[in-house]
């Protein structure tokens, strides 16, 4: 079957070329014309899934950028948005592109390529042909910020003996928490290798962040408002939280600016009919860099600015929480030592839920009314806001350290 995908995508490849410009078909099929090898440098291929992970490789690429070994990196994502979102945020000489796809030849057309020195996977990137053939190559394999749910760790018992075939390739796994090391050694995985080192999406150091802060004050001609954020909105959200913001507006003398980031853009059109329907004007973000806010509401229009569109905000929700969407990463308001407030569905981020409740950094909800309440209390008692805000602060600092320790093991490796 892989096979006959592979053939028909060779054909029809210069007509996609046309129909799709820039759909980077070569890159699926394992060409990377873009890769030149210097004999004299090492490169490591980080693979991601898409935008979250990205964020994890973006810190890990810079803690062993600062080790000044002379590695060169290509990070490749399973998504477009993701590989833009990594051409956007990472140094000029990193090169991001897309995975090939899992079948014997695009693979082996990359190895061939690329020629890696080392190959980590992010998270759950287990893709059977390319783990296979890099073992095959003698290529070092590890798997960082590894996470295994529940759900899946059941559902690849059903084919133990193949997932530790794929797992036997690496020479080690940092995963999150105990129970991500405990599911892999239930794979198969050598307990020997499996090391608890935390998550590096929350080890998210802040580079310069008054010069960010001041950027979108500018941005958003910022004065006295209250800025109520929601990041990452699924399909529906936004109407659930129309009357959260009604009523926060109607409880702010100083005015209140709604920040609305769905995550993904092609809903755009989506929310604007929604806003249009209620008879609620606004401002792009796109607009906003080019002529300035005018509006009470912005909408996010571009990918790749919400994580640090979170340091203006005062109250950040962050989305895909009120819809069973699995929520998203609750740490990155925290970052900012700003609290967060989220909704009941957050069962792919249960590590981060368990964090933020414990120390007081964040607040879960369980439907729009209490939100709005949680909110109005921090309004109306300045204290208590501060307080949490605090809590968030401390637990930033808490995170700081889960990168080192990972690329500790990548140097480690490169060194053996």
């Amino acid at each position: 079957m892989g096979t006959v995908v592979h053939v028909l995508l060779v054909v029809v490849t210069p007509l996609l070329k046309l129909v799709v410009p820039g759909w980077d078909i070569e890159q699926r099929l394992g060409r990377f014309p873009e890769i030149v090898r210097d004999d004299r440098s090492r490169l490591i291929w980080i693979h991601a899934a898409s935008i979250g992970e990205v964020q994890a490789a973006r810190v890990l690429i810079s803690a062993l950028a600062e080790q000044q070994c002379g590695f060169s990196f290509l990070l490749t994502t399973m998504t477009r948005q993701g590989k833009e979102v990594a051409s956007s945020q990472l140094e000029a000489d990193v090169c991001c592109g897309l995975a090939p796809l899992d079948t014997p030849q695009a693979v082996a057309k990359a190895l061939q390529t690329v020629r890696p020195d080392m190959y980590i996977c992010l998270e759950t990137e287990l893709w059977p042909m390319m783990l296979t053939r890099t073992r095959q190559a003698g290529i070092p394999m590890l798997l960082l910020n590894g996470r295994m749910s529940e759900r899946s760790c059941t559902q690849y018992l059903r084919i133990r003996k193949t997932m530790a075939d794929l797992l036997s390739g690496f020479a080690g796994f940092a995963v999150i928490r105990e129970q991500d090391g405990e599911r892999y050694c239930s794979l198969g995985a050598a307990g020997s290798r499996i090391r608890v080192c935390g998550n590096m999406k929350y080890d998210l150091q802040v580079q310069e962040p008054e010069r960010i802060q001041t950027k979108y004050q500018q941005i958003l001609n910022l004065e006295n408002e209250i800025i109520f954020i929601c990041g990452s909105t699924r399909n529906g959200e936004e109407k659930l939280l129309l009357p959260v913001y009604k009523r926060l507006h109607n409880k702010t003398a100083a005015g209140l600016l709604w920040i609305i980031a769905p995550r993904h853009l092609e809903r755009l059109p989506e929310v604007r009919t929604l806003l249009n329907s209620e008879g609620l004007e606004y401002d792009l973000l796109s607009s906003c860099m080019a002529q300035g806010r005018k509006k009470n509401i912005v909408l996010i229009d571009s990918m790749g600015e919400l994580s640090e569109l979170y340091s203006a905000g005062d109250y950040n929700f962050c989305g895909g929480s009120l819809v069973d969407k699995g929520g998203h990463n609750i740490m990155e308001p925290i970052r900012w030592q700003k609290p967060v407030y989220f909704g009941p569905f957050m069962k792919d981020f249960q590590d981060a839920v368990e964090l933020v409740l414990s120390s007081g950094a964040g607040f879960q909800v369980k439907d729009t009314d209490e939100l709005a309440d949680a909110i109005t209390a921090h309004m109306e008692n300045p204290q208590l806001y501060q307080k949490a805000c605090r809590s968030a602060e401390e637990l930033a600092r808490s995170q700081e350290g889960t990168v080192r320790r990972q690329a500790d093991m990548v140097m480690q490796l490169m060194a053996a």
